[in-house]
């Protein structure tokens, strides 16, 4: 190309050769040094990465330690007692500044948090010891002390004297309660026991009165004749049947029967006592075979005991059966027993029946307007120590039989053949003609209506 060239034009070709040779081999140059300097760059990278990857392996096996074995071993040391900065010393140094500090932030954090599970736990067991602390006083407070408070009401300590004696929860709020509801019954036993007083007070005067008129009827069949001796005896009984309830009522109340005697009576004018106060007297027929006499302080309450029996086996018999009474002496006292023909009473009937004659049932609230003649024969039963108790009649009822105890015996004498009654109540203190246990006398067997 250079020969080729006009002459003139020879130099500036030779020059543009030249520069095109030099910029080639510049260029070649260039591309060797770039290509040297790329290779030793990625030679460096490889070298930088490896130990980047080798770095970043000792790191996870740190934090695997870490996480696996040095954070627990401190939480553990922690819940043992050990200080947050004593239990970060005794584990394995963290690799770098950063998950040293996160082990520490952890201690102390795992600290507070087993300090306020401690006190969690006191506070948890603080409360199980008290709620099992009142548990106990409260199972204390029904199971003996509410029912010790009411006994002592009920027998007339005031209010003052059983918050004193007994001991209460100490917890305010129960304390508090059991207080208020000893002092309400206080005040309703001080109402009720005014009510009976009042009560008993009145019917003392109309039992006055039935024993004043008992007398003035039996004073009368003396002096009238044959004409009106029907007349008076109905009104001696229907007075007879008015005393018996009055009496029942008194009793109930906490008073006292109309009569009282002076003298032992024996058992078959006892029984004739009983008869003559109930209506269905007629149906009523004694087997007595005992000459026994029961001491004058317990006759009429054994009368009134046994009237009240014959009177609810008549009731719940058949009006056209008949009642048997049985009197027999034994070695263990006088034993008396009521049978009738009515229906069999049931289990729970009879087991109620029982309960009532027990003496247990002094609730006026829990009788029963048709059980109010068991609950003075329970409460008679207790005071002079009688026996009774049911079981079924060989005649398809029920027999009730009842024991009298030897202490309520009197000596083996004749009775004298007038007895004198007192009257309680009223104004003071009347004797009036014996009624109708004084029925071997014959001046007032008459009275007497006929069970023969």
């Amino acid at each position: 190309a250079w020969a080729a060239a006009p002459e003139t034009a020879r130099s500036w070709t030779a020059t543009l050769a030249v520069t095109s040779w030099l910029c080639v081999a510049v260029s070649v140059g260039l591309g060797s040094y770039l290509v040297g300097r790329a290779r030793r760059t990625a030679a460096d990278r490889r070298t930088e990465i490896g130990a980047l990857k080798s770095r970043l392996a000792q790191e996870n096996a740190g934090l695997a330690h870490l996480v696996n074995v040095a954070l627990p071993g401190i939480a553990q040391h922690v819940r043992d007692g050990t200080g947050a900065d004593d239990a970060v010393a005794r584990a394995a140094p963290a690799s770098g500044p950063h998950l040293r500090q996160v082990v520490q932030s952890f201690a102390v954090l795992v600290e507070d948090a087993v300090r306020h599970a401690a006190e969690a736990e006191s506070r948890r067991q603080q409360a199980v010891q008290e709620a099992r602390g009142g548990t106990a006083e409260l199972e204390r407070l029904t199971d003996s002390t509410l029912p010790a408070a009411v006994e002592k009401l009920r027998d007339g300590t005031s209010a003052e004297i059983v918050l004193a004696e007994l001991e209460w929860p100490r917890g305010a709020a129960a304390r508090a309660c059991a207080e208020l509801f000893v002092r309400e019954l206080a005040h309703s036993e001080r109402r009720t026991a005014a009510a009976q007083a009042a009560s008993a007070k009145s019917l003392s005067r109309v039992q006055a009165k039935a024993v004043s008129m008992l007398a003035d009827l039996r004073d009368m069949q003396d002096r009238h004749g044959e004409e009106v001796l029907g007349d008076l005896l109905r009104l001696d009984h229907s007075t007879s049947q008015l005393g018996l309830i009055t009496d029942r009522l008194a009793l109930l109340m906490g008073g006292r029967s109309s009569r009282a005697w002076n003298r032992p009576i024996v058992m078959e004018s006892i029984l004739r006592g009983a008869v003559g106060r109930i209506a269905a007297y007629q149906r009523v027929r004694m087997h007595c075979s005992t000459n026994a006499a029961i001491s004058g302080y317990a006759a009429e309450g054994v009368m009134h005991l046994l009237a009240e029996l014959m009177d609810n086996a008549a009731n719940f018999s058949p009006p056209i059966d008949e009642v048997h009474v049985y009197v027999e002496e034994r070695t263990a006292g006088i034993v008396v027993t009521i049978e009738d023909s009515g229906l069999k009473m049931a289990d729970a009937a009879m087991r109620h029946a029982e309960q009532a004659v027990s003496g247990r049932m002094n609730d006026l609230a829990s009788l029963q307007g048709t059980r109010l003649g068991l609950a003075v024969v329970g409460r008679l039963a207790a005071k002079y120590g009688v026996g009774v108790s049911y079981r079924p009649s060989s005649r398809g009822g029920t027999g009730v039989v009842v024991l009298v105890p030897p202490q309520l015996l009197a000596q083996q004498r004749e009775p004298g053949p007038a007895l004198t009654g007192r009257t309680f109540g009223g104004g003071g203190v009347s004797a009036v003609p014996g009624p109708a246990p004084a029925a071997e006398a014959t001046g007032i067997a008459r009275r007497v209506p006929d069970v023969r």
